[in-house]
């Protein structure tokens, strides 16, 4: 009976790495060399290309790992060459989008938090990424933030606000990483990526996740059919996970 064709499928932030930061060089080389010979690598994250390039070392990211799906999947990279691409605009159209920026911007202009930065709203292929704190924020002050948001619900809050505003729209929602959370069609979550992996022959995907609650954006395709999902709470522990995994 020949081998299952495994894949291990990877959230980025506090998954590989911790939140916004680089991948250990010790934990890269503990995939590359003792993980990448067992099963296929993939990597599906909601930033953009640049940024995911940036946390796990390099543009070259695209070779050690044989499929990339930043933006959830709206943009494809297997075996290092980029496949495919869809963008939020194309699917929406720009009177739609314009009418949740500018809703948006008007109501974060009310927000008072105990500090506000700059880049409010980062338009991305295939969402809207929302930061009520702002994404130039430092690290001390994304912290700050983070455990503030735990407290007072501020990004939750707004997700309600623009599901009542907009409840025909046909938009999802969820939160990610310490500071913002994403706004995207209905089904372009992370399980978007799926369905480029769907006919390459895979016996087991396995996803490794931390926001894998209600909410959290690791969410559906932890509890997707297609997947078998781990729910991790640091890199330490996907390292942990993958070593039971594979029995090494």
């Amino acid at each position: 009976m020949s081998p299952k064709k495994i894949m291990c499928l990877f959230d980025v932030d506090g998954t590989l790495t911790k939140a916004r930061q680089t991948i250990d060089p010790a934990f890269d080389e503990f995939i590359q060399t003792k993980i990448k010979p067992l099963c296929t690598l993939g990597v599906v994250g909601g930033s953009d290309f640049k940024k995911i390039a940036e946390q796990l070392n390099g543009d070259d990211m695209i070779f050690r790992f044989d499929y990339v799906f930043p933006e959830n999947g709206l943009v494809q990279f297997k075996f290092g060459k980029e496949v495919g691409r869809q963008s939020i605009q194309k699917f929406m159209g720009e009177e739609k989008l314009q009418t949740i920026i500018n809703f948006s911007l008007g109501y974060l202009a009310k927000v008072v938090l105990p500090v506000k930065r700059g880049t409010f709203i980062e338009f991305r292929s295939g969402m809207l990424n929302i930061c009520p704190i702002g994404r130039s924020c430092s690290q001390e002050e994304r912290d700050s933030f983070e455990k503030y948001d735990k407290e007072f619900q501020v990004r939750q809050t707004m997700i309600d606000v623009l599901k009542k505003k907009f409840p025909d729209i046909g938009l999802s929602y969820a939160i990610g990483g310490q500071i913002s959370f994403d706004v995207f069609p209905h089904g372009w979550d992370k399980t978007y990526c799926l369905r480029h992996l769907e006919n390459e022959g895979f016996d087991e995907i396995h996803f490794f996740g931390d926001k894998t609650d209600e909410g959290g954006n690791d969410h559906e395709i932890f509890n997707d059919p297609r997947t078998i999902g781990h729910k991790v709470t640091s890199p330490e522990d996907t390292r942990k996970q993958l070593v039971q995994l594979f029995d090494l």
